[in-house]
């Protein structure tokens, strides 16, 4: 539901003004139930113009509405942070590239593993994508025609 008061409490927590467009983009990112592209945002809210989508995710990343996830295919994947103000340990966690059908997926229970790294250097994020064949594209794969 777009005009969700959890919605609206969100993006006010965060310091975003929730216009139309914005209530519109986190709905479409959360009921998604992935990563998503601003490309499968396109799709989703095909009444919704591109360039309005795209200010609306930089927006969110820069208040960390969303985070942006590299998963190497080309295309930055956006997914909703969980934290009240920042994102959080728990949003540090494993995501699953799938070749076949090229979606990315949140492994949320799966958290990155500590690196020790030298002294001096700070981690600001971490980006840890598995790539591979997802259930989906696997069950079709062996399933008899």
């Amino acid at each position: 539901m777009v005009d969700s008061p959890e919605h609206v409490k969100r993006l006010e927590k965060k310091n975003v003004r929730p216009t139309a467009i914005r209530l519109l983009v986190v709905d479409a990112i959360l009921s998604a139930k992935r990563a998503v592209s601003l490309s499968d945002l396109e799709i989703i809210l095909d009444t919704v113009d591109k360039s309005s989508i795209f200010r609306t995710l930089e927006l969110f990343v820069k208040h960390h509405v969303v985070h942006a996830i590299d998963d190497g295919s080309g295309s930055i994947k956006y997914e909703i942070c969980e934290g009240e103000e920042e994102c959080t340990l728990d949003d540090m966690h494993i995501h699953f590239y799938c070749t076949v059908c090229h979606k990315t997926f949140c492994f949320k229970t799966i958290h990155i593993p500590f690196v020790e790294i030298p002294d001096g250097f700070t981690v600001d994020s971490a980006n840890y994508t598995l790539k591979g064949v997802c259930k989906d594209c696997a069950a079709k794969w062996h399933s008899p025609e």
